[in-house]
């Protein structure tokens, strides 16, 4: 099946036949002026492929795996701060929001807004989510099988028929620390009409293995993401930090410039190929 497009804004769309679309970022917003920087250098990257970028950041990491984890700045601050680097920079933004009373709010800034991987099966969110019209980053959650996607999707699409649905793997769980991808995914995934992301720092997280917080193995990243790659998703996401192992949240699974750079550089050529 040939997946429909999804149009962010006015600027591009993601799906079959289109160029490759990098969402990339730091995993949380830590101050303004740290997130323009890393906004402005990542979009300085991206243009020397032949991509189409998405930034992201959070500014509300709602999931930390405990509770003296550092969450980010904030809505309210958060999307001042996205709204400030999708203005001065032209670019796509894109964030979590976990609450149902968040989508319309975080609708007039975002581009595309982001279901947490945790929350892919929380009704009211979707709904909510799906009434914005906005594109919607649907992560599937490391407990669900990727079939059952389709019912999230539907929950998206009851209001208004909202269909402008991107679907995210991240790998699985199986009650352990660490995920998962299975390959098998991202046809299925495709299957259901959708375009597919893969999220590939996410996809080596270690989940709590590092007392209290989330863990991971960034060395996988570039061989994962240029097999999926290969595989033909159509958009990569990844996090990207100036100094990764002093991040307050995901360091261990989050690549910094140059590794971006190098990454970009290899799998826009498999891209080439496909």
């Amino acid at each position: 099946m040939i997946s429909k497009l999804v149009k962010i804004n006015d600027k591009f769309s993601i799906g079959a036949g289109q160029p490759l679309t990098i969402i990339a970022g730091p995993c949380q917003i830590e101050s303004a002026e740290h997130c323009q920087m890393i906004a402005t250098r990542v979009q300085e990257i991206a243009a020397e492929f032949p991509v189409n970028l998405v930034f992201k950041a959070s500014y509300d990491k709602a999931n930390r795996t405990s509770l003296s984890g550092k969450r980010g700045v904030g809505i309210e601050y958060g999307l001042e701060i996205l709204g400030n680097i999708k203005s001065k920079l032209n670019v796509p933004v894109i964030s979590d929001i976990h609450l149902p009373d968040q989508a319309k709010i975080a609708s007039e800034v975002l581009d595309i807004l982001q279901i947490p991987a945790f929350l892919c099966r929380q009704t009211d969110l979707l709904i909510s989510a799906g009434e914005t019209g906005k594109a919607i980053n649907l992560k599937k959650g490391q407990f669900l099988a990727a079939p059952d996607l389709k019912y999230a999707i539907d929950k998206i699409a009851s209001s208004n028929g909202n269909d402008q649905v991107l679907l995210c793997e991240r790998g699985t769980s199986f009650g352990y620390r660490d995920l998962i991808v299975d390959f098998r995914n991202f046809q299925i995934m495709k299957d259901l009409g959708h375009p597919v992301v893969y999220d590939a720092t996410h996809s080596v997280q270690i989940m709590g293995g590092a007392e209290g917080k989330s863990s991971g193995n960034r060395q996988y990243v570039a061989n994962l993401s240029a097999a999926a790659v290969a595989f033909g998703i159509d958009a990569l996401f990844l996090e990207v930090h100036d100094n990764p192992d002093q991040a307050p949240s995901d360091g261990p699974n989050m690549i910094n410039f140059l590794q971006f750079q190098e990454l970009l550089k290899r799998v826009t050529k498999i891209r080439a190929l496909s």
